[in-house]
């Protein structure tokens, strides 16, 4: 079994696009969307949910009117201003502030508080018209997306077990914190989708240390090369300075935004950008994967 990992090491360089292009192509295969704060793959695959998980971090703090004696003394020890007072005079929690310190609860002269584990999202076990597929939505402000993205790949590597399947195709989480780290954990192989511009370049070469961190080989697409020839070649140099493949480049195409609008794989229909990406596909396929 081998678990490739798209990347970038910043939103918007095209790296969900390379993954549905990708996830097309392969075979025998568990997709893997581990961008779970802002997920996007699922509006090209359109997934069908055949199982649905409730994600549990945390703690939360609530109020019981009903033992709360107004004294106030939970909104002078919360350090994060979540307790407010209310327009009955009573106090509650606002649970986008809360931390689930347990401050407010272990103090509260009245016993009033509790704290229960707080429901962040909910992660999905689907099937899609490229197969099998793991995903999730955290709510609104939540954190803890790196613990999630741990829960996820731990399903992935369940079912392509379970199943046989030869391939985890993961489309990771942009930048390079706690999401990007847990996506790279046990991966054979990242694919970094770079922009070239001095801003794509300098986050690139923040994914290509953490990736020697971890020792795991990266291949490189640089998407919409075009745009600026003098980027493109200073980003090709330092793949070869650093032992990087360097899988293709794209180019700049309106024809991205029209697929997408239709909710397709750029690989889905006969066009140029699609045979480009075949052809790295294949030569992903050439690369050892293991580490």
């Amino acid at each position: 079994m081998r678990e490739i990992v798209i990347i970038s090491g910043k939103g918007g360089t095209g790296k969900t696009t390379v993954c549905a292009a990708f996830a097309h192509l392969a075979e025998n295969k568990v997709i893997c969307d581990l961008d779970v704060d802002a997920p996007d793959l699922h509006i090209l695959l359109e997934p069908h949910k055949q199982r649905t998980e409730a994600f549990f971090s945390g703690l939360a703090a609530s109020i019981d009117p009903q033992k709360c004696a107004r004294c106030g003394r939970c909104a002078e020890l919360c350090a994060f201003g979540a307790v407010q007072a209310t327009a009955e005079g009573g106090y509650a929690v606002d649970a986008l502030r809360c931390e689930g310190c347990g401050v407010c609860a272990a103090l509260c002269p009245h016993k009033a508080i509790d704290t229960a584990e707080n429901h962040c999202g909910d992660w999905y076990v689907s099937d899609s018209r490229f197969g099998l597929m793991v995903h999730a939505q955290l709510f609104p402000g939540q954190e803890n997306s790196g613990r999630l993205v741990s829960l996820l790949k731990a399903e992935a590597r369940r079912l392509a077990k379970e199943q046989g399947r030869e391939t985890i195709l993961c489309d990771g989480s942009p930048g390079v914190g706690c999401p990007v780290i847990a996506s790279l954990s046990g991966a054979q192989l990242a694919v970094g989708v770079v922009e070239p511009t001095p801003s794509g370049r300098h986050d690139f070469g923040r994914i290509a240390d953490l990736c020697r961190h971890f020792r795991i080989p990266l291949a490189v697409i640089i998407n919409k090369a075009d745009l600026n020839a003098e980027e493109s070649a200073a980003i090709t140099a330092q793949c070869a300075a650093d032992g990087h493949t360097l899988l293709g480049t794209l180019p700049f195409d309106p024809l991205v935004t029209e697929v997408m609008v239709r909710r397709q794989a750029l690989t889905e229909s006969h066009n140029p950008l699609g045979d480009r990406l075949k052809d790295m596909w294949s030569a992903l396929q050439d690369l050892r994967v293991s580490r």
